[in-house]
């Protein structure tokens, strides 16, 4: 082909560059860490709102079902179904503001047997 020198030289590594790179990776590592979640698998606010979520549907589904089962024995129609749907709406509430009041590191204590 041609016996001709290219027009630039190829660009020599310098030392400079690799210390420059490896500081990079070591502070991309050291982000990633600080930025890494803490929690593993689900959090305590999600399972929180599941307690919430259930004890709010199980309250009202069985006073529900504990009113219809009344009104069907004794035979007063809309009352035992309405009592029961309150109760259990009433009992739901309770139960979510007593869940509220607890604190979380307290639940982890609880279930690990260390309190």
């Amino acid at each position: 082909m041609s016996d001709e020198k290219p027009a630039r030289e190829p660009i020599v590594e310098d030392a400079r560059i690799d210390a420059l790179e490896a500081r990079l990776k070591v502070a991309r590592e050291r982000e990633e860490q600080r930025n890494r979640s803490q929690v593993q698998g689900t959090d305590a606010n999600y399972r929180s709102g599941n307690r919430a979520l259930a004890s709010l549907l199980g309250g009202i589904i069985g006073g529900l079902v504990i009113g219809f089962a009344v009104d069907a024995l004794a035979g007063i129609a809309p009352w035992g179904l309405l009592t029961g749907l309150f109760l259990g709406t009433a009992s739901a509430f309770r139960s979510i503001i007593l869940g509220a009041k607890t604190r979380p590191a307290e639940e982890a204590e609880g279930r690990d047997g260390k309190g």
